[in-house]
């Protein structure tokens, strides 16, 4: 896993925090809905899979845009919902009330704590799946359709930096993350 490259600092077991943080989004949001995880990593495939996730394997990386194309059609859903894996602080009843609020929208997205980048898109079923995710996602977000989704603080704060996941922390870690930092020096 080459994912958080930037919270290098925070961690001397950086790949083992960013499965962590991944790890606790999905078990929050498998509280809330079905989940499918695009990865190419196994260790983050077989405990995505313990916690009731469908896996599709990214064995070619195209991008982040791309994987999250795949995990779309994989998921044959009706509305269908796009999250990244970084939100470690992540409620499900955020995610839930989000997810419902979106429903009655053609197209959403939440915006991060920065108010600049995504966390989660959403696009009404019989709609093209179009996603924009990246640096300054959200005004990409925004001149493809997508209203703007005001959203729980845990929701909108995903963590590429040291700062962020000192945020997340002050919100409340799931227990892996937690347990990871626990164990590391900072």
């Amino acid at each position: 896993m080459h994912g958080k490259s930037r919270l290098a600092a925070a961690a001397t077991r950086r790949t083992e925090l960013a499965r962590a943080i991944a790890l606790d989004t999905i078990a929050a949001a498998r509280r809330v809905c079905a989940v499918t995880v695009v990865t190419a990593d196994a260790a983050v495939a077989v405990a995505a899979r313990a916690l009731g996730a469908t896996i599709v394997d990214e064995r070619e990386p195209r991008g982040l845009n791309a994987a999250i194309a795949a995990g779309v059609e994989a998921a044959h859903s009706g509305h269908r919902a796009a999250m990244l894996g970084d939100l470690p602080a992540l409620r499900p009843e955020e995610l839930a009330a989000a997810l419902q609020a979106a429903a009655a929208a053609d197209r959403t997205v939440v915006p991060d704590a920065e108010g600049s980048g995504s966390t989660l898109v959403t696009a009404r079923a019989g709609l093209p799946w179009a996603s924009a995710f990246g640096a300054d996602s959200l005004a990409r977000h925004v001149e493809i359709g997508c209203a703007v989704l005001d959203a729980g603080p845990t929701l909108r704060r995903d963590v590429d930096t040291v700062a962020q996941l000192d945020a997340a922390a002050v919100l409340g870690l799931g227990p892996r993350t937690a347990a990871v930092l626990a164990r590391t020096d900072r």
